[in-house]
């Protein structure tokens, strides 16, 4: 009996991995994140699966369900949204299932910041604009900040910042960053980012809060900050530089025309 974390991705079926829709269809128990996770996923069960959803459960109903079909010698399919290395809770339930020596594997999922990006058709790092991408929040009630995990530090390195959980407190996000980035540094907001009612919100600091409010958006939206969003006039990386030597193109460009 083996527990397999699948992440069901930003929303969109087919996002799913091939991997994850392959465990889940061979599954007999399945526990998924309520209305996170499409009704089209859970069809992907097979018949007569014990389908969960945990939403209204605690940590310990989720781990006695585990355990129930690690008894039963029934393998688990456990489905959170997104990608399982942010934001999860993956980790207190692997350290619950450690302790009572479940296996377990993980299977990734495409993340809500790279969909987000999809819908607004950016790349988030640019050359010589931005190299790094920050995935951040706010705090929240289910999780503190750690206190050096402040917006402003992270804001002071000009990097693109993708703020998760946080659309609730736009306004205050746009405060924390607008001393380091400017009024008119680009910003979007990309609501259920691949499902069917996705919602982009295109603007700056300025007035990206303002167009929250007008759209009525409060929750399951990600906010995305930085000059790469609007980026235009930016040099060329060299990686396909016709004159760019390196491994598995040595001594330049194949196929170069001659003048």
């Amino acid at each position: 009996m083996t527990v397999h974390f699948i992440g069901a991705g930003p929303g969109a079926p087919d996002l799913v991995t091939v991997r994850g829709r392959d465990l889940i269809a061979r599954c007999p128990v399945c526990l998924h994140a309520g209305s996170l996770v499409a009704p089209e996923i859970l069809a992907w069960c097979p018949p007569g699966a014990r389908i969960i959803d945990t939403a209204p459960l605690d940590l310990d109903a989720i781990t006695a369900e585990i355990a129930a079909a690690h008894d039963r010698g029934e393998d688990v399919a456990r489905l959170h949204s997104g990608d399982l290395s942010v934001w999860s809770a993956l980790a207190e339930q692997t350290r619950r299932l450690d302790a009572l020596g479940i296996p377990y594997t993980v299977t990734p999922g495409v993340p809500s910041f790279a969909a987000a990006a999809a819908a607004l058709r950016r790349e988030l790092t640019v050359p010589e604009v931005a190299q790094s991408v920050v995935l951040t929040r706010t705090p929240g009630r289910a999780s503190a900040m750690p206190e050096r995990e402040r917006l402003a530090a992270f804001a002071a390195t000009g990097a693109t910042l993708a703020v998760h959980l946080s659309i609730h407190v736009v306004e205050r996000v746009v405060a924390d960053l607008l001393p380091f980035y400017g009024a008119e540094c680009p910003a979007a907001v990309v609501y259920r980012a691949s499902w069917p009612d996705e919602r982009v919100l295109r603007g700056t600091l300025a007035d990206i809060a303002g167009q929250v409010a007008q759209a009525g958006i409060g929750r399951t939206a990600l906010i995305l900050v930085g000059p790469a969003l609007g980026a235009e006039d930016f040099r060329e990386s060299a990686l396909y530089s016709a004159d760019y030597d390196r491994q598995f193109r040595p001594g330049g460009a194949v196929g170069r025309r001659e003048s």
